[in-house]
């Protein structure tokens, strides 16, 4: 089935000038691209976004990362966009990244990944409303 999903290139990753890279691997991969924008979040923004991290101990450090530089979101399309985006951009954890996978080949840590990927068909909803009507 053909889906939609949001990615964020991340901070880190735009600050090292990977966005052409991480772009040119999904559309290798067969995604298309239907909306991109380059943005800067602001707290309420980021904190919308990642509320359903509210709480846990990481949160205050990533509302910091994510609004420390501009991102790129990507309204990506595709059959099983969704898995498919995960598996492409590997684990968040850095010692279970698969080689070649995107965190793999421009994440730092666990929070600076180099990249977000919605994580199911209502998140992608959910974020893609979030920021392509900012």
């Amino acid at each position: 089935m053909i889906e939609q999903t949001l990615m964020l290139i991340k901070p880190n990753a735009v600050r090292d000038g990977h966005i052409g890279d991480i772009i040119s691997i999904i559309e290798r991969d067969g995604f298309t691209i239907k909306k991109m924008k380059q943005m800067r979040f602001d707290e309420n923004l980021a904190a919308k976004f990642y509320q359903e991290h509210l709480g846990k101990g990481f949160y205050e450090r990533l509302l910091s990362f994510m609004c420390s530089g501009d991102s790129v979101a990507l309204l990506l399309e595709k059959e099983n966009a969704i898995a498919g985006l995960r598996e492409l951009m590997g684990d968040v954890v850095p010692e279970k990244r698969k080689p070649g996978t995107i965190r793999a080949l421009y994440g730092a840590d666990v929070t600076e990944n180099g990249v977000h990927g919605s994580d199911s068909p209502e998140s992608a909803v959910r974020e893609i409303g979030i920021v392509f009507v900012n």
